[in-house]
Order: C-alpha cells, then structure tokens, then sequence
C-alpha cells in the first residue's frame, strides 16, 4: 500500500507559500491534545486529593463594646493603621506554640481573615463603641486625621509550653500614638494579656482568645482617648501652629 502524503498551505506574508505535511500538523495537534489532557486530569486528582476533607472552621472575635464612665470624650479624628505582624502571625491560621521557638497552626481552623486586618477592623470597632471619638477609621479610606495609631501584633497565639495539654493564650500589642501632620510619636505602650484554657477542644481555646483580646482592647482603647485628651485638642493645635507659622514667616 503506497503512504498517503497529504499537505497543507500555510501563506507566509505575500511572496512566500510553504507546504507543510499535514501528518505533521496531524501530530502536533495530538501532542497538545494529550498536553491539554494531562493538564485536566492532574487538576482532577489535585481536586480530588487536596480537596475531598472538608472545609475549614472559620472563627472571629468581637470588639470591646462596654467601658467605664468618666472617659473622655476626644474632639479629634483618628486613623487606624493595619496591624504589623511577624513570626507567622500575618496569616489567618491560627497559631500555637510548643515551645518558644517553634511556631505550628491548628489544622482544620482559620480567622475569618488574617489576624492583622482583623485586628484593625475590632480596634475601629471598639473605638467606635465608646461612643466618645469624633471620627475613626482605617488609615487606607484617606481619613484626613489628627492622629494615627501604629499597632503591632507580637503575640497571638496559644502555647502549649512544657506538654501541656490545655494551653494558654497569650496577646501581646505595641501601640503607638503619632500626631498628624508632623509624625510625631506622642506615646508608646504595650498591652498584654494571657487566659488560661481549662478544657479541651477549640471552642474553649477560641473563648480564651477573645476574652484575653478583649481586655487588650479595652485597656488600649481607654489609654488612646485619655493620652489625645490630654494632649489637648489637636484641630485647634494645629490651627494655631500654622498661624505662628504664617506670622513668623511674614514677619
């Protein structure tokens, strides 16, 4: 049996015409096909083997809503910066520690969203509750501030020091308080907080981080408002900041 020669034109701009086989063609079309296919089904095995379990638990924490009488009530606007965070803690696992120098996260359970974000979002939120701050908000929508707080998350984590086998939470923030427009650091202060966790499961560890979250929270919250209150009223101080300087300037 004579083999069947085929051919196919291909038109390469105005003066040159190429034959090419069109087993050829024939070949290469095959070739990806078999690419095409083995692409698909490694997405299928991949499907199949990294997402047959089921979907993570999703947790969140709540913001300080109660706060003594008698604080303070702040004719200033304040911009809250996403948290800094380090160590594996910019993530939205949720992290434990067998020890000081090994960092490990909870399988099977997340944050609704990475731990610095979410803290942003309760500090906005717990400001806002005390009902005493002319404006807050977060640092990214423009917010013409007074002041800018830059937080930075250093512990946040459930430690399970020495076998234990309930741990306790620790939180840890680094606050710091800059007057706007000049960037001055006005104040500094960490806040910490550790609960012990008496039973077993991640209901209980979860309650411990919101409960110990919290008392930072608040504690953070009522430091701000009286250290801008006391500060005095920051609009009126930079207005009379730039007529000095408008004086002096002229004169």
């Amino acid at each position: 049996m004579l083999p069947i020669v085929l051919s196919h034109r291909f038109k390469l701009g105005r003066l040159l015409t190429v034959n090419v086989p069109a087993m050829l063609v024939l070949r290469r079309v095959l070739m990806c096909s078999s690419v095409l296919a083995t692409l698909l089904c490694a997405g299928c095995v991949g499907n199949v083997l990294g997402g047959s379990g089921p979907p993570p638990n999703l947790y969140t924490l709540t913001p300080k809503s109660t706060y003594p009488d008698g604080l303070p009530e702040v004719a200033s606007q304040l911009a809250i910066e996403e948290s800094l965070a380090f160590g594996g803690l910019d993530a939205s696992r949720i992290v434990l520690k067998p020890k000081p120098t090994e960092v490990k996260y909870f399988g099977g359970v997340r944050w609704t969203e990475r731990a610095p974000k979410m803290l942003q979002t309760l500090l906005i939120e717990s400001f806002e509750n005390t009902g005493k701050i002319v404006s807050v908000g977060r640092e990214a929508i423009g917010l013409r501030s007074d002041y800018s707080l830059k937080t930075e998350l250093r512990e946040f984590q459930a430690e399970y020091f020495g076998g234990a086998d309930t741990p306790i939470v620790r939180v840890r923030i680094n606050v710091k308080i800059v007057r706007q427009p000049r960037q001055l650091i006005i104040a500094s202060r960490s806040f910490e907080r550790v609960v012990r966790v008496d039973q077993s499961g991640m209901a209980p560890i979860i309650e411990a981080f919101d409960n110990a979250l919290g008392t930072v929270l608040k504690d953070l919250v009522q430091w701000t408002l009286i250290t801008i209150h006391e500060q005095g009223d920051a609009r009126l101080g930079n207005h009379y900041e730039l007529v000095l300087r408008g004086r002096n300037g002229h004169g």
